[in-house]
């Protein structure tokens, strides 16, 4: 059986001449491919222990999760598609209304186990039933839709739990992060996540040093607190296994939790559809696999109580810069990443971040969510002139935004995204069946025209940046590249 595990020196091991490129079961030599691989945990490094901070999970637990789940994907697409898995953003609104501030894990892991499993058998699906079977059952005008209910429900999050902690860092933090996307250039853009981090959290040390602790919140209890406290990661030890939980279940959990499935399924198609057009390969036919795959890899990071996975944008992004789509590069950086989550000191480290940071970074993180939504809804030219779109997705914003509830009985409610992804699921296809022939929108989703693949790429990733097919082809990857000069690659030997 072919796992993709044997690679062609390319060349003289060498990197490849301008124009040329290293396919996916090929490699470079192994000192420059265990570099490339450090490139990638680099570039998923950000987001990956971001997420799983804002969800209260461990994300000592959540790196090394990433690295198995990385494995786990590049064994099951036999090597075709490389891709890092890291931590998804796509969960972070569900965690909010059933863990709010890490109240309960276990409930939380739950519910991403059970998305995970109809995402895995989701991928089963497409593959028996072809790529297609993506656009047929969410066309682009219900994933946009669904992504922007992830996104901007998370709103509150940000005002009610981080904001207050201390507004100047988060508005510092926020104004970096900002700024940083739009002028850093190559792979430095596509960090900004990371580096704003690390801004927040040394601006925390010097207010505490400049200002001492900064006043708690007054539904905290009131009294003041360092903004940085590192007493933590000096207890703990260098190396030792990360925290472990077992998931549990409650069927309300899992309703929050399943429309994040649907962005899932696009964005994984989306990345499925960039990698084949910069490597020139047909794809198609693992796409299927690799939604499995990435089902089954969140199924088993939760069942152990670690974070959901996705395949990530900003790792392609270094594939186009580098001209390099080699698997191995892939396995090097799952191996690392593994060893990472092996060090306590490090995830106490990542725990101790400034809430104030975290707001900073969040209400930059929440909107763009949101936004993708729209990026979606532009790229595909939807058709909003149509009833037919217009009206159950107008429904089923403000129903999930504005947090309608839909009491069924005494214990159980739908609210919030899951039943705003139930209106606009529900209320599209049933319009789309009943409406006239000269009524129903293109099967691309747009204003009469059709795209065969329309849908298929606009994608999530962690939440911080999008890649379309078009876009992969220049190497536009993310937030953080502007201008032609970056997506003709720029940023290539960083």
């Amino acid at each position: 059986m072919n796992l993709g595990l044997r690679w062609k020196l390319y060349g003289d091991g060498s990197a490849p001449p301008p124009g040329e490129v290293v396919r996916p079961q090929e490699r470079l030599s192994w000192g420059r491919t265990t570099g490339l691989g450090a490139q990638h945990v680099v570039a998923m490094f950000g987001a990956t222990f971001v997420f799983p901070v804002i969800m209260g999970l461990d994300p000592n637990l959540a790196i090394m999760m990433s690295g198995l789940a990385t494995i786990l994907f590049l064994l099951i697409v036999q090597g075709r598609v490389p891709s890092y898995l890291g931590t998804s953003a796509s969960f972070v609104a569900a965690a909010a209304a059933i863990s709010p501030g890490g109240a309960n894990p276990a409930l939380l892991t739950g519910a991403i186990m059970v998305a995970g499993l109809v995402l895995a058998l989701s991928g089963i699906v497409i593959h028996l039933l072809g790529p297609r079977a993506v656009l047929a059952a969410f066309p682009p005008a219900v994933t946009g839709a669904v992504v922007m209910l992830i996104g901007f429900n998370l709103a509150p999050v940000v005002a009610e739990n981080y904001w207050p902690f201390d507004q100047w860092v988060g508005l510092l933090t926020m104004a970096f992060v900002i700024l940083a996307t739009v002028l850093l250039r190559g792979f430095l853009g596509r960090i900004t996540i990371l580096l704003g981090l690390v801004f927040g959290f040394v601006l925390s040390w010097l207010f505490d040093l400049a200002f001492g602790a900064a006043a708690l919140p007054e539904g905290q209890g009131g009294g003041a607190a360092p903004r940085v406290d590192l007493s933590a990661v000096g207890e703990a030890a260098w190396i030792g296994l990360p925290d472990f939980h077992a998931p549990a279940f409650q069927a309300s959990a899992v309703l929050v939790a399943l429309p994040a499935v649907i962005a899932l399924i696009a964005e994984n198609a989306g990345h499925v559809k960039a990698v084949q057009e910069m490597t020139g390969e047909d794809l198609n036919p693992y796409m299927g696999r690799a939604i499995f795959a990435d089902g089954l890899a969140t199924s088993l990071a939760s069942a152990v109580g670690g974070s959901p996975t996705t395949t990530y944008a900003e790792n392609i992004g270094v594939m186009a810069a580098t001209r390099v789509y080699s698997t191995a590069a892939y396995y090097v950086a799952a191996v690392v990443a593994v060893l990472f989550g092996l060090c306590p000191k490090f995830g106490e480290l990542v725990a101790a971040t400034p809430s104030g940071v975290l707001g900073g970074i969040t209400v930059v993180l929440y909107g763009m969510i949101g936004l993708l939504g729209a990026k979606i809804w532009v790229e595909n030219r939807v058709d909003f002139g149509n009833p037919i779109v217009l009206v159950p997705l107008a429904a089923g914003l403000i129903a999930g935004i504005g947090g309608v509830s839909l009491r069924i009985t005494e214990g159980f409610a739908l609210e919030g995204i899951a039943l705003g992804t139930i209106i606009i699921l529900a209320g599209y296809h049933l319009l789309h069946r009943l409406a006239p022939q000269s009524m129903r929108p293109a099967p691309g989703g747009g204003a009469g025209v059709h795209k065969p693949d329309a849908g298929a790429g606009v994608v999530l990733g962690s939440g911080v940046d999008a890649v379309s097919g078009d876009d992969a082809e220049h190497g536009s990857t993310g937030a953080g590249e502007t201008g032609k000069e970056e997506r003709e690659g720029g940023g290539a030997d960083d």
